[in-house]
């Protein structure tokens, strides 16, 4: 089955609220405006139930089929980023330093269009909970929900999420029956040396030194302590000494960076490795090392059954459904709602142009029907009447 024809006549509008929600972009969990936009919407479809602050500031609405049966939800994230736009849109941020350059504002409009429509329709047995969250970049707003007490609270069997792709045509999809996403640490190192003018450096304990020593130790990694057959990537992003002169060794050096693996087992190695050199890379050279290891968001792992149903109702819409797409090594948040039900993830092309967390970076609004569509089609294929 191809685009709804419903759906197509409503492009226009829900284009029209994708746009009202890039001018006004808003960060995290202070998502207060874009909440209250998607709960009036979702009350005035004629929803079953709307209700406001989930997991602090997120929306859940409830729309019951024709019939009893399971409850199957869908997310959608709200949060944009704290980057300048610069796309010379006339729809662009209204808020300096502030814009949707991840197409949350489309994930946002493309749920609330099939909201509406399944509003409409009710064609399915069982109950569709429309999930619109805050704070997917980088404040766990998926895990606030779950904590929240969402799947329980609504009996949500399974969870189903979608993301916009840079790069892949619009409208086609992608997804795997596995890892979608990678879990994502970060760490924080102080190299603790000591000081002195660079012209008496055997006076001196360079961390300097010591640090980029860590620094090439910590490539090493990937080649030599992980399983050249599972994805690792740590990364040393910011080193930072405690001076800018030219002649000053300084006292401290700190360093920045990034885990990002998909294996739980080869995550806690890494963690550990990473302690180890730090700590003994730093005492070849007399220094001390102090590392803070955080652990971010886990893998975003697709169920295999769920992930079928997901690249079947896809094909529905369009033929360029691609079902082994290579895995990514961002990170993505509902990989909490994976953790606590079974679902899948799924992208929808979003054309040319530049890619997400960039300054001209913006959805594409011709993927709107497929998403749409896409949604529809997945509720009253898992939910059918009848069955």
């Amino acid at each position: 089955m191809p685009i709804r024809n419903r759906l197509a006549e409503m492009h226009e509008e829900i284009t029209g609220w994708r746009r009202d929600l890039h001018r006004m972009p808003e960060l995290l969990y202070e998502t207060h405006r874009t909440a209250a936009f998607v709960a009036e919407k979702l009350r005035e479809f004629g929803c079953d139930e709307v209700v406001e602050g989930i997991g602090r500031t997120g929306v859940v609405g409830l729309i019951k089929g024709r019939a009893e049966g399971r409850t199957v939800g869908l997310r959608a994230d709200m949060d944009a980023l704290p980057i300048h736009e610069a796309t010379g849109k006339p729809y662009a941020s209204e808020t300096p330093g502030v814009m949707h350059a991840c197409g949350h504002d489309g994930h946002t409009a493309m749920l609330l269009g099939a909201a509406k429509y399944l509003a409409e329709s009710r064609n399915f047995a069982g109950s569709v909970a429309v999930i619109f969250q805050p704070a997917e970049e980088g404040g766990g707003g998926g895990d606030a929900m779950v904590k929240d007490g969402m799947m329980e609270r609504f009996d949500i069997a399974e969870v189903y999420g979608m993301h916009n792709a840079p790069g892949k045509p619009v409208g086609s999809f992608s997804i795997n029956p596995g890892p979608m996403y990678a879990a994502v640490d970060t760490f924080d190192i102080t190299v603790k040396g000591r000081g002195g003018h660079a012209a008496r450096p055997h006076e001196c304990i360079d961390p300097t030194l010591a640090a980029s020593g860590i620094v090439m130790s910590l490539q090493s990694m990937v080649s030599r302590s992980a399983d050249p057959l599972k994805s690792l990537v740590v990364s040393v992003c910011s080193f930072r000494t405690a001076t800018d002169a030219y002649n000053v060794i300084p006292e401290t050096v700190t360093l920045r960076g990034t885990v990002r693996s998909f294996d739980p087992e080869l995550r806690k190695l890494t963690e550990g490795r990473i302690r180890e050199i730090v700590s003994n890379g730093a005492a070849v050279y007399g220094a001390e090392a102090v590392i803070e290891y955080h652990n971010g968001y886990p893998a975003t792992v697709n169920y295999a059954e769920e992930a079928g149903f997901a690249a079947e109702a896809a094909k529905r819409i369009t033929p360029e459904v691609e079902t082994d797409s290579p895995p990514l090594m961002a990170g993505e948040d509902f990989a909490y709602m994976l953790l606590a039900r079974r679902g899948a993830y799924i992208q929808v092309g979003n054309g040319g142009g530049a890619s997400v967390h960039h300054p001209e970076y913006d959805f594409n609004d011709e993927a709107i029907p497929a998403g749409c569509s896409y949604w529809v089609e997945l509720v009253e294929s898992r939910l059918p009447v009848g069955a």
